[in-house]
């Protein structure tokens, strides 16, 4: 039997987007050392279930009326904890199956991009306002967008963590807010994907405010993607100055 304790070390991210950590993380960890005990109960159940709650989320996005809504806003985050929980129990385990991890990040795009045509589909009908069409498209791409860019942006910093004696540690300010952000596990990346869903997929529904907090977020996610390109772009400038300083002395 695990202890929580053990559990939270083993299984915790050590830096997570805040959602996570503040919303997510006290309950996973509980139901974590749950379901530990069972061995049926595996990383890739656990994302098929994820993965019907999600389906679930986007009918009820359907439904168009406020019960609806809110009852999809609900199964949403109930879906996401389950995807967490069987995240934290694959590393428990000793990492889950390359399937599973294929299977984890395909429904994570079909989840958003079927709960965006059905949240926005819904509104759409309910108002006839074609300005929920538009933030349909707008969140799938938003969303596709932001995962195509952390996708190349890890690669070409393996590329550069790849060179022999460069240095790898990180340049980001060490100021009050960061150390603070750090010290409780929470990114300085304060609004990525998962804030960004959540907002759209949860507050929205919740509030009723779908519109106002749809672009609020989405125009906060834009901002923060820019941030990680300027940060990238000043690395990679690091790192041709690093290049070529060291030129010489390799062709000695």
């Amino acid at each position: 039997m695990y202890s929580l304790a053990e559990i939270q070390r083993r299984t915790r991210k050590p830096l997570d987007a805040w959602w996570t950590v503040l919303l997510v993380d006290p309950v996973a960890g509980r139901l974590v050392r749950f379901a530990a005990r069972y061995r049926w109960i595996t990383p890739n159940r656990l994302t098929a279930l994820a993965a019907v709650v999600g389906l679930g989320a986007a009918a009820c996005f359907a439904g168009q009326s406020r019960g609806w809504l809110v009852l999809g806003a609900v199964l949403f985050h109930l879906g996401f904890v389950a995807d967490c929980v069987a995240g934290r129990i694959a590393r428990l385990r000793g990492g889950g199956s390359l399937f599973g991890a294929w299977f984890d990040f395909m429904f994570d795009r079909v989840r958003a991009v079927l709960c965006a045509l059905a949240l926005m589909g819904g509104q759409y009908r309910r108002t006839g306002e074609t300005v929920f069409v538009w933030l349909a498209a707008l969140v799938i791409a938003l969303d596709l967008l932001r995962y195509l860019n952390a996708g190349q942006m890890s690669r070409i910093r393996a590329v550069m963590r790849a060179d022999p004696g460069y240095p790898t540690g990180e340049r980001a300010g060490r100021d009050r807010v960061t150390a603070w952000l750090r010290r409780r596990r929470i990114r300085v990346h304060l609004v990525s994907g998962v804030e960004f869903e959540m907002f759209v997929f949860v507050v929205a529904p919740l509030t009723g405010w779908i519109a106002g907090v749809t672009l609020t977020a989405g125009a906060l996610l834009a901002a923060f993607e820019v941030r990680l390109v300027v940060l990238l772009w000043q690395a990679t400038r690091r790192h041709a100055a690093w290049t070529a300083a060291r030129r010489p002395l390799v062709a000695r």
